[in-house]
C-alpha cells in the first residue's frame, strides 16, 4: 500500500501555469522517468511488429524457409508479451503520476486554505476554491498520465521512420515530415477550444459559488420564503455553464473528427505510395504488408498528440486556477525580526483603543457599537498585520507584530461570534488535538451549559457532526464552540459575544460557571458583551466610546457613574 502524494520539496513555482506544471513534474521525476521509459518500450514493441510480420512473409512464406518462419513467429510472440507487460506497467505508472500530481495540488490548496484565514474567501468565492480542489487538480494530473503515452508515441515514430527508411527513403521522408505536419494541423482546431474551455471553467466556478451560497443559507432562505430566488439564480448559472460545456463539446468533436480525417488521409496517401512502389518492383510484398501495418500504427502518434494537446489545455486552465488560490497571501506573516514571547502573566495592551487586559482577570469590553469592541479585542489575536500596522498591540514588553505566530496561536485564543464546526466526530470537534480525556470534555460541556445537547445525541461524544454543524441550532453551536474554547486551556482567551444566541436561563448558567472554568492557574479572559448577566460576574469592565476607553471599573460602579454605559446595558437587557 502506497500513500499519495509523496512529500513535496521547495515552494511551488507560481510565475505561470507552465512553470507550475514543470515544478510539479519535478516533484515526481522518478515515476515520470519510469512511465516514459515503459511507454517507450510499449510503443516501440508495437512499432516493430509490422516489420517482423513483413520479414516472416518474405523469408518464411514466400521464400519457403520454415526455420525463418518459426524464428520470426517467435520474435513476434516475444514482442506481444513485451507489449502486454509494458502496457500494464505503463498504465500503472501513468495512474501513479496522475494521482501524485493531483493529490499534491490538492494538498497545496488545502494547506493554503488552512493558513490564509479570512484572506482567501475575501479574494475568491467558496465555489471557486471548491472547484479548484475537486476538479482542476485532477484535470491537471491528467497531463502526467498522458505524457507517458506521448513520449512513447514520439519514440515509436522515430523507430518507424528508421525502419521505413531502410525499405524506401522516399517513404521515410514522408513519415519523418508528414506526422509532425499532421499534428501541427490540429492546432487550428485546438486554439478555439482553449478559449471555450476557459470560458466553461469560469462559468462552472460561478455556478458552484451560487450553489455553495444557497446551501449555506438554505435554512434562512426557507424561513423568509426566498429560496425560489436563489433557485432561479442557480438555474441561470447552470444554463450558462451547460451552454459553454456544449461549445467545448463541439470543439472536442471537431478535434476528434479532425484527427480521424488527418490521420486517415495520411494513411491513405502512405499506402498508395507503398502500393505504387510494389507495382514498380521497388519493394517486396512482405515489405508492402509491413508498410500497411506502419500506416495503421502511425495513426497512434497523431491521436496521442491530439489527446495530449486537449489535456494540456485543460491542465493549463486548471493550473491557472490553482495558482490563483496559491497566490493569495495570508493576512499575517512571520516577522523578519522576531522577538520572544513574554513569560506567562504578560499584560495585553491595545494602544489604539486604550484597552488594557490585566492577567488573571475576567475583563469585559462594552461599547455602544459592538463592532468597536470586537475590533479592539480581535487585534489582540493578530489576525491582520495591515490592521496592526496602524496600531500597536503590546504583549508584556513585546510588540505583537514581532512575536512568533506559533506562540500567539498557542497562548492567545480568540473565539469569534460566528461559531464554526466541521464534519467529524463531536469529540474531535471539541478537542481537536486529543489532549483531554472524556471527563475533561464533559466538564467543559458542563461549564458551557451544553450537556443537554450531548443527552440528545445517540452516539454521545462519538456523534458524527454534519458539515458546519448544520444539525445543531445556532444556540447549540454557540455552546459547543464555547466548550471547545474552554478546552484549549489558553493562557489568554477572548470570547466574542459567547451567549448572543442562547436564552436568558442558559446564559445565566454559563455566566455562573464562567469563573470556575477560567479562574485558575492565572488564566486571563476577555469577553465582548453587553449582557448584564455576564457583566455581573466579570472582574472588570472596560467601556468604549468612539473606539476609545471612556470608563472602566466594576459593572456596579459603571452602572452608577456612567449614564451612557447604563443605557447600553439596559438596551441590551
Amino acid at each position: 500500500m502506497r500513500s499519495f502524494p509523496y512529500p513535496l520539496t521547495g515552494s511551488p513555482d507560481l510565475r505561470s501555469p507552465a512553470r507550475y506544471l514543470l515544478w510539479l513534474g519535478g516533484q515526481q521525476k522518478a515515476t515520470l522517468a519510469a512511465g516514459i521509459l515503459l511507454g517507450t518500450v510499449w510503443m516501440a514493441s508495437q512499432a516493430v511488429m509490422p516489420f517482423v510480420l513483413g520479414r516472416a512473409l518474405d523469408e518464411g512464406i514466400i521464400g519457403g524457409d520454415g526455420r525463418a518462419l518459426f524464428g520470426w513467429a517467435g520474435v513476434l510472440l516475444g514482442l506481444m508479451v513485451v507489449q502486454a507487460v509494458s502496457d500494464t506497467a505503463t498504465h500503472r505508472a501513468g495512474v501513479s503520476n496522475w494521482m501524485q500530481a493531483a493529490f499534491s495540488s490538492v494538498r497545496l490548496v488545502g494547506d493554503k486554505i488552512s493558513r490564509t484565514g479570512d484572506a482567501l474567501p475575501t479574494a475568491l468565492s467558496t465555489g471557486e476554491v471548491v472547484s479548484t480542489a475537486a476538479s482542476d487538480a485532477f484535470r491537471l494530473g491528467e497531463v502526467y498520465e498522458v505524457l507517458t503515452r506521448l513520449a512513447g508515441a514520439a519514440a515509436a515514430w522515430l523507430v518507424v521512420t528508421v525502419l521505413i527508411w531502410q525499405t524506401s527513403p522516399v517513404l521515410g521522408v514522408v513519415v519523418l515530415v508528414g506526422v509532425p505536419v499532421c499534428c501541427g494541423l490540429l492546432l487550428f482546431v485546438v486554439r478555439p477550444m482553449q478559449a471555450r474551455q476557459r470560458e466553461q471553467r469560469e462559468a462552472s466556478g460561478r455556478m458552484t459559488a451560487v450553489g455553495a451560497d444557497t446551501v449555506a443559507g438554505l435554512r434562512v432562505l426557507r424561513g423568509i420564503g426566498g429560496e425560489h430566488i436563489f433557485v432561479g439564480r442557480y438555474r441561470d448559472k447552470s444554463t450558462v455553464t451547460r451552454d459553454s460545456g456544449i461549445r467545448v463539446a463541439r470543439s472536442l468533436a471537431d478535434l476528434e473528427a479532425s484527427q480521424v480525417f488527418i490521420a486517415g488521409t495520411f494513411s491513405v496517401v502512405f499506402t498508395w505510395v507503398g502500393a505504387s512502389l510494389v507495382l514498380a518492383g521497388d519493394i517486396t510484398p512482405g515489405e508492402l504488408v509491413a508498410l500497411y501495418g506502419f500506416s495503421i500504427f502511425l495513426m497512434t502518434p497523431i491521436r496521442a498528440a491530439a489527446d495530449s494537446v486537449a489535456r494540456f489545455i485543460r491542465a493549463h486552465v486548471g493550473a491557472r486556477k490553482i495558482i490563483a488560490v496559491l497566490s493569495v497571501d495570508a493576512n499575517v506573516a512571520e516577522s523578519p525580526t522576531p522577538v520572544p514571547a513574554p513569560p506567562p502573566g504578560g499584560v495585553l495592551v491595545d494602544e489604539r483603543s486604550g484597552v488594557v487586559v490585566e492577567p488573571g482577570l475576567i475583563t469585559a469590553v462594552v461599547s455602544r457599537e459592538p463592532a468597536e469592541s470586537t475590533d479592539a479585542v480581535t487585534r489582540l489575536g493578530r489576525f491582520e498585520d495591515a490592521v496592526l500596522a496602524e496600531a500597536t498591540v503590546r504583549w508584556g514588553a513585546a510588540d505583537l507584530r514581532h512575536v512568533p505566530l506559533a506562540d500567539i496561536r498557542a497562548r492567545i485564543v480568540v473565539s469569534e461570534a460566528a461559531p464554526q464546526l466541521f464534519s467529524g466526530a463531536l469529540r474531535d470537534q471539541l478537542d481537536p488535538h486529543g489532549r483531554h480525556d472524556d471527563d475533561a470534555v464533559l466538564a467543559a460541556l458542563e461549564a458551557a451549559s451544553a450537556l443537554d445537547i450531548l443527552d440528545g445525541l445517540e452516539g454521545g461524544l462519538d456523534h458524527e457532526v454534519t458539515e458546519r454543524g448544520r444539525g445543531f441550532s445556532g444556540g447549540q453551536r454557540q455552546r459547543l464552540v464555547l466548550a471547545r474554547a474552554y478546552l484549549t486551556d489558553a493562557e489568554n482567551l477572548v470570547l466574542v459575544e459567547p451567549t448572543s444566541a442562547v436564552d436568558a436561563h442558559t446564559e445565566q448558567r454559563i455566566a455562573a460557571r464562567l469563573g470556575e472554568a477560567r479562574r485558575r492557574d492565572g488564566r486571563t479572559t476577555v469577553v465582548v458583551t453587553a449582557s448584564p448577566l455576564l457583566l455581573r460576574v466579570v472582574d472588570r469592565v472596560v467601556f468604549l466610546e468612539d473606539g476609545r476607553v471612556s470608563a472602566q471599573g466594576s459593572h456596579k460602579d459603571l452602572m452608577t457613574s456612567s449614564s451612557t454605559y447604563r443605557n447600553v446595558v439596559i438596551r441590551s437587557e
